[in-house]
């Protein structure tokens, strides 16, 4: 659901993220699509009204460009090519786009990482007609900074672990990069680290519930802000 990503979220609810770096990000992101858009679509488009058409009555617009950004970066994969071309390839590759994210599915996508490997979900378990086949994105490293990003949605919790603990892995992952506990996974300094950490001490999580509960946040975009910085809080109080 590309309007669940914060490329689409409105300025308000990016501030209400309370994510500094999930902010500068996006907002990076649309700074290079709105480039690109004037450098070259808006330029060719006013040499030629055939040129960059979204149909035939309307010309692409940056709204548009955008959102066709978004779709291939929710999809692509990076695939390793022939170990003597020393090249990663970005994908799109319809099948398993087809797959949905679960954490905890048996089933595991191989392939990517390995010059001249084959791409292939490999089955966990026997699969009947019928059966849904999930596969956890992000390699089961990645959390819901990265998915609210580049998926639009975040992670509540794998098949197994939904409902059994009120903190999910996928907030967990980020709560351990933003206090150093990952160095696997961090890549962020440690001045990021304290902008991050200040940055969700500007409510409580019992006020940040209380407005959730409120009825008052009706925009999708503002709740899911509010619903991340919910998860973080709650993470980073048991991380403690």
């Amino acid at each position: 659901d590309c309007l669940g990503s914060t490329d689409f979220f409105s300025d308000e609810a990016l501030d209400m993220l309370q994510s500094p770096l999930i902010k500068e990000e996006t907002l990076s992101r649309k700074e290079l699509v709105q480039m690109r858009y004037e450098r070259d679509v808006e330029t060719m488009a006013q040499m030629s009204s055939n040129l960059y058409r979204w149909s035939e009555e309307e010309v692409a617009t940056e709204s548009h460009l955008q959102w066709a950004s978004w779709i291939i970066t929710s999809r692509v994969l990076t695939v390793q090519g022939p170990p003597e071309s020393g090249i990663a390839n970005r994908l799109l590759i319809p099948l398993i786009d087809m797959c949905n994210h679960d954490r905890d599915s048996p089933h595991i996508l191989t392939g990517r990482a390995m010059a001249g490997a084959t791409l292939k979900v490999v089955a966990g378990v026997d699969v009947k007609a019928g059966d849904a086949i999930n596969i956890s994105y992000g390699g089961s490293v990645e959390g819901n900074d990265r998915f609210i990003q580049d998926y639009g949605f975040l992670d509540g919790g794998g098949s197994k672990e939904r409902g059994k603990s009120e903190v999910v892995e996928a907030y967990k992952i980020v709560a351990k990069k933003l206090t150093g506990r990952n160095r696997a996974l961090t890549k962020l300094t440690v001045d990021d680290q304290a902008r991050a950490l200040e940055a969700l001490k500007a409510t409580t999580l019992e006020q940040d519930q209380e407005l959730l509960k409120s009825g008052g946040i009706t925009k999708h975009d503002e709740r899911s802000a509010i619903e991340f910085r919910i998860g973080m809080k709650k993470a980073l109080e048991g991380s403690l």
